[in-house]
């Protein structure tokens, strides 16, 4: 059942509650899949010394409404 997995290379993480998400991220990324997030979790993911793409990059196309709309 192994041979049908898909490796994760990539995820977003956008959360309002950003309890322990740091956690959560630092084992993605240990795991070697790229991190992708919005404004607000992404700036704290940096804060907390992480690698992060935020999403308006990678999409090059930005956040409207204060980031409520991705």
């Amino acid at each position: 059942m192994t041979q049908n997995r898909v490796p994760i290379r990539r995820v977003l993480i956008s959360v309002s509650d950003k309890t322990n998400i740091e956690m959560l991220a630092s084992g993605l990324s240990r795991l070697g899949v790229e991190i992708l997030s919005t404004g607000g979790t992404a700036k704290m993911l940096e804060q907390a010394g992480m690698v992060v793409t935020e999403i308006s990059e990678y999409t090059e196309f930005p956040e409207m409404m204060d980031g409520r709309i991705k």
